[in-house]
């Protein structure tokens, strides 16, 4: 894979502005529809589940309705659950894999657990098949208070009445070849600072939160995923993207730390998943299965396991 040493926009060495902000606006064009794609199967979900609109993304020219699926027969007495995905929004298997999850087994946990699933966190992103809004924000790295990605800020005003609830959360996600060749390097030219090259694994791997680690859980999840398709192994290093392997296919972040959404909650299971779509091993069936895999591998461990103390 080529890695590029620098980016067309900006100047080495100096953040970006609005007019470079601009520029790379400009640069930004719509590959799919998040109508056609998104909400129109939400929309198809409204016989079996209560549809919500949290906000709306006024973008112009374009305007996007913010939309979560929750259970019909909400219970007080129930343990919650919170599925997230298209946070990025070009990390395609997040957003499918929520909606597939929805459509085929969300009904299972019926009378067992509340679900809220946003399958599609910034609509305008996923039309464009990128990692930032239009404002050149990463809506990961913004889930804290005063939030600048309206997408963030929406979804923890959504999720703000349940936060000591939540038993579960689980926030789907891909790591791709065009976080190395693209959006790495977008983030260093906008950042300012050199770009620094690295290795992108190949296989599925989660996101265990360091200030709360529940390994049990994390290898649950792989061993489920596992038999969808291949577990991404250790660097030379023996880390992924940076970070020391602590299990198989497990790393740790610092989640409310670092502003991510598998941290806005106070959940004691959460997990961020992350599919490889550009293995040659994996189709994007497969990936779209992984994180069905993976979401009911994380419910049904939380079920099944009362929470273990931080």
């Amino acid at each position: 894979m080529t890695k590029r040493a620098s980016y067309p926009i900006g100047r080495p060495g100096m953040p970006w502005g609005p007019a470079e902000v601009s520029t790379w606006l400009a640069r930004q064009t719509r590959k799919r529809s998040y109508e056609a794609d998104v909400a129109s199967r939400v929309e198809a979900l409204r016989p079996r589940f209560d549809v919500l609109q949290y906000g709306r993304l006024d973008y112009r020219p374009d305007s996007y309705p913010l939309l979560a699926i929750r259970s019909r027969e909400w219970r007080d007495d129930l343990p919650c659950v919170l599925v997230t995905g298209g946070v990025h929004g070009y990390e395609t298997s997040g957003v499918h894999g929520a909606l597939q999850f929805l459509e085929r087994h969300a009904q299972d946990y019926a009378g067992r657990a509340n679900l809220l699933v946003a399958p599609c966190i910034s609509p305008w992103a996923y039309e464009r098949i990128h990692r930032w809004n239009m404002h050149a924000v990463d809506p990961n790295r913004s889930f804290r208070e005063n939030s600048p990605a309206e997408e963030s800020a929406a979804l923890m005003r959504l999720v703000a009445p349940l936060r000591e609830r939540v038993r579960v959360h689980i926030d789907l996600h891909e790591t791709t070849d065009s976080d190395e060749s693209e959006f790495r390097p977008a983030l260093a030219a906008r950042d300012g600072v050199p770009f620094e090259p690295g290795e992108i694994p190949d296989g599925f791997y989660l996101v265990d939160d360091s200030e709360n680690a529940q390994p049990a859980f994390q290898q649950a999840i792989i061993a489920a995923v596992s038999k969808v398709t291949h577990i991404a192994p250790a660097d030379a290093n023996g880390q992924i993207i940076g970070s020391p392997v602590v299990a198989p296919g497990v790393i740790h972040y610092p989640l409310r730390k670092l502003g991510l959404c598998a941290g806005i909650t106070a959940a004691p299971y959460r997990t961020t998943t992350e599919v490889y779509p550009d293995s040659p091993r994996a189709t994007p069936e497969q990936c779209n299965a992984a994180q069905v895999a993976a979401v009911c591998a994380a419910i049904d461990y939380a079920l099944a396991h009362e929470p273990v103390p931080a």
